[in-house]
């Protein structure tokens, strides 16, 4: 019997609610970071040095990071063991309480040194809220998904979990330039918090519309379900775990060098203000949302193995090109347009989720996924940064060093088309 070729009112339905859930969810995550100097201005002691607040601000935000693998595991365990959807609603939950208590609760001045402990605790609760929220959206909506059209469904989500970021850097543009320097520091800053605890409970009645997937219920149904699935994943499924690790650091390095720390880099080098920089990275979403739909679209077309190895040379290709353009010849108008088609590339991030959710067989795919990929985002993340930076003082310099940032990015090329090919030897055999 062929495959249906239209989508059903309720895949639409369903693909909707997910996206926009996920895209209001990590805005809730990513948020922090766009207000963390006025965080550091009211959760620390006022005569700590500028440079100390700061560092502990930053490690409040690493400390979700850290707490991703956590959430993932315990979410991904129960998720394969109850249900997707309610770990689905259970991951929100954990998001939106946090978020809109910091819009809430008292600063440094009135409660000491429970604000920080309180900021620590936040960033923890929504580090695991995170962890299980993308693993379990893809899960999620893989199993609501034709199989034809599963990197289109994949690529939606995904782009819209990208919008999250699109909506934090537009929230603190419009805050930028609505409220003076003096209100956003007073006040202001309470506001996306605010925001985000309210988009959160929009997200929450949202997903009171969703229905259990169809895969799980049957394996409900025919009492197939794992009584430890990640211990099952370690037994068949090693290979699938490596894959699955370093796809992430795919599409981990490209999200954290290219999306969150270009625009700051550009600012320092083009010498641009803060309202440029953020629309430079507004721009660079919107170019990135573009990427992932058109990357879906590949994925469906020509296959995923032969898909992700066009858009790995094509990430290759742009790189040099914008790299040259930015440190080498310093011209802004080039760098510009160059990063917004570097931008569109990292739409090669889709063919991570695409791998893992074929990667592994329905009554562990939740907790193997959750595993692998919050595991692997935990450890680039936590190295990831210092060495952008490390190669971009090394950048500057010009000439030779000129390409040291761009150096790593190829290297997760060659990585990309490496998962590439051990994917199609693992599941596109025939």
């Amino acid at each position: 019997m062929p495959e249906k070729k239209t989508l059903k009112k309720d895949e639409i339905k369903t693909l909707g609610l997910s996206s926009l859930g996920g895209m209001l969810e990590f805005y809730d995550f990513i948020i922090f970071v766009f207000f963390a100097q006025y965080i550091s201005a009211h959760f620390f002691p006022k005569d700590l040095g500028v440079f100390w607040k700061d560092l502990n601000t930053y490690g409040a935000f690493a400390a979700g990071y850290l707490a991703r693998p956590i959430g993932g595991i315990i979410m991904g365990h129960f998720g394969d063991k109850l249900g997707r959807k309610k770990m689905f609603m259970l991951s929100i939950l954990l998001m939106v309480i946090p978020t809109l208590s910091l819009g809430l609760v008292p600063t440094f001045e009135s409660i000491g040194y429970f604000a920080p402990i309180f900021l620590l605790i936040v960033r923890i609760f929504q580090g695991v809220a995170i962890g299980g929220e993308l693993p379990g959206a893809w899960v999620f909506v893989r199993e609501h998904s034709p199989r034809q059209y599963k990197g289109v469904y994949l690529a939606i989500l995904t782009a819209s979990v990208v919008g999250g970021i699109f909506l934090g850097a537009l929230v603190a543009l419009i805050l930028g330039l609505v409220l003076s320097e003096e209100s956003l520091r007073d006040w202001g800053w309470r506001i996306p918090f605010l925001l985000g605890g309210g988009f959160g409970i929009i997200s929450i009645y949202l997903r009171r519309f969703l229905s259990e997937t169809p895969v799980f219920k049957k394996m409900k149904k025919d009492k197939s379900l794992e009584k430890f699935p990640l211990k099952e994943v370690f037994k068949t499924s090693k290979r699938g775990i490596v894959i699955s690790m370093f796809s992430t650091w795919v599409l981990a390095g490209c999200i954290i060098v290219i999306v969150l720390f270009l625009p700051n880099y550009m600012q320092d080098v083009l010498k641009f203000d803060s309202v440029q920089r953020s629309l430079i990275q507004i721009f660079g979403v919107l170019c990135l949302i573009a990427g992932c739909g058109i990357a879906g679209v590949c994925a469906d077309r020509w296959g995923v193995s032969r898909g992700y190895k066009v858009w790995a040379v094509y990430l290759a290709v742009v790189c040099i090109v914008f790299f040259h353009c930015f440190y080498q010849l310093q011209n802004s108008t080039l760098s510009v347009l160059s990063f917004l088609l570097l931008c569109n590339s990292v739409g090669i991030m889709i063919f991570t989720p695409v791998v893992m959710c074929e990667l592994f067989e329905s009554k562990f795919k939740f907790s193997a996924i959750s595993f692998s990929y919050n595991i692997a985002y935990a450890i680039v993340g936590g190295i990831t940064p210092q060495l952008a930076f490390a190669l971009h003082t090394l950048s500057k310099k010009q000439g030779i060093y000129a390409y040291g940032l761009c150096a790593y990015i190829l290297i997760l090329c060659l990585v990309a088309y490496g998962v590439a090919c051990a994917y199609k030897q693992l599941v596109e055999k025939e």
